[in-house]
């Protein structure tokens, strides 16, 4: 173990610039969506959601209500794939009913395809034009102004409620591209204006999608401790978000449907994201990277990535540097081990299990052994790489038996 410098160190320089989404929390808070409309004087809402959302009479009903005649329409037809050409049949049907706001109604998908529609709203590009920039740069530019406002209500975990970033894809029977791409996009203006977090909605998703999609949540509350760009205000909120999601993830695996156990996880979900995403960069760091290579070109769901490396992305990282694991176990409830950073891996371990999540890469539909290497190029090339902690120089090597570990 290398000791370097940590951030949170007392004497450590930092700067925190966040400008955050209005945070609206509370059992039934969907039904006061008309109120938060209203202080933020919009008045013709254009709910974006999937197609399973849509008609789920436990989601709609209260969303429904909350908007009142402040609802002008709904665009259920959100996918997982996040495809650019359904940000233009929304598009078409904002225009149409002459919306004013965005309502996002789901996970992430229905978020990310939600912004891709406030970001071409507010373009007069074509969409050949804006079709050929993105197959050649990955990203769709973000005018300087007019972007519709977005009001997010999540009901997952995946933890992308507050983010400046959206991912999109592209490909040429459904979108304007000429070649199938991918890519993101991101810029400060992208942040929601409200997010009304529910835990009754939460309750509504299905427990196999929910526990899915807790690992990409909890996973953000772990990066951002150990993070090279952790502040103090990120440690205080992933650690009380961490402590609130372990406690209801592990009651949420044993069946318990208490009202509490979503209340906790809501919460929880809320936290581990404040400050996360900002104009300077963001926390996500060696898990999420990993889950990247994973998922990039193959079949397995982010969730089961992620619930598969981050235990054996965290043994790694314990090995090579301090890693914060002290205030990541004091996070998980584990503070009184006397190996710290084993017993952060059990307890992630544990809600890994609890959640009846995949353990093994050979049990997902991921890459295969001989793939590794080339996963490994792609880990080390991620973005997110930049925030692993000072000390930490992981090779194409490293990164192999990681992925060796966890087949």
């Amino acid at each position: 173990m290398t000791d370097t410098p940590v951030p949170g160190d007392l004497n450590a320089p930092f700067r925190f610039e966040y400008d955050p989404a209005v945070l609206r929390y509370g059992p039934d808070a969907a039904r006061t969506l008309s109120a938060e409309l209203d202080a933020h004087g919009y008045d013709r809402a254009l709910v974006v959601c999937g197609a399973t959302v849509g008609e789920t009479p436990a989601v709609m009903a209260p969303v429904r209500e909350g908007l009142g005649d402040r609802l002008a329409g709904v665009f259920a037809e959100t996918t997982p794939a996040k495809r650019l050409g359904t940000a233009y049949d929304g598009l078409e049907r904002f225009r149409e009913i002459d919306s004013d706001c965005l309502v996002a109604v789901g996970g992430g998908s229905s978020l990310d395809v939600a912004k891709i529609i406030s970001v071409l709203a507010s373009t007069d590009r074509d969409p050949a034009t804006i079709g050929r920039a993105f197959v050649d740069s990955g990203t769709i530019a973000v005018p300087e102004a007019g972007l519709p406002p977005i009001v997010a209500v999540p009901t997952t975990l995946a933890g992308a409620d507050l983010s400046i970033v959206a991912g999109v894809t592209a490909a040429p029977d459904t979108s304007p591209v000429d070649e199938p791409a991918s890519g993101g996009v991101g810029d400060p203006k992208l942040m929601p204006e409200a997010v009304c977090y529910d835990p009754k909605l939460i309750a509504t998703t299905p427990r196999s999608v929910l526990a899915a999609s807790a690992m990409n949540g909890f996973d953000k509350g772990l990066e951002t401790i150990y993070a090279a760009t952790a502040t103090p205000i990120t440690d205080a909120t992933a650690s009380r978000g961490l402590g609130l999601l372990t406690e209801g993830l592990l009651a949420f695996g044993t069946g318990d449907d208490d009202p509490w156990v979503y209340q906790s996880i809501t919460q929880g979900i809320m936290l581990v994201q404040y400050g996360i995403s900002r104009t300077d960069g963001t926390t996500l760091s060696l898990i999420h990277a990993l889950g990247h290579g994973l998922t990039r070109t193959y079949e397995v769901q982010q969730g089961a990535a992620h619930a598969v490396i981050a235990p054996h992305a965290l043994s790694y990282l314990f090995e090579q540097v301090d890693g914060r694991r002290s205030l990541l176990a004091d996070a998980l409830g584990v503070g009184d081990a006397s190996d710290s950073g084993a017993a952060v891996v059990d307890r992630v371990s544990e809600v890994v299990r609890a959640l009846g999540l995949p353990t093994r890469l050979r049990d997902v539909a991921g890459p295969g052994q001989e793939e590794f290497p080339e996963v490994a190029d792609a880990v080390l090339e991620d973005a997110f790489m930049t925030n692993i902690p000072s000390g930490l120089e992981p090779t194409r090597e490293d990164i192999v038996d990681v992925l060796e570990s966890a087949w």
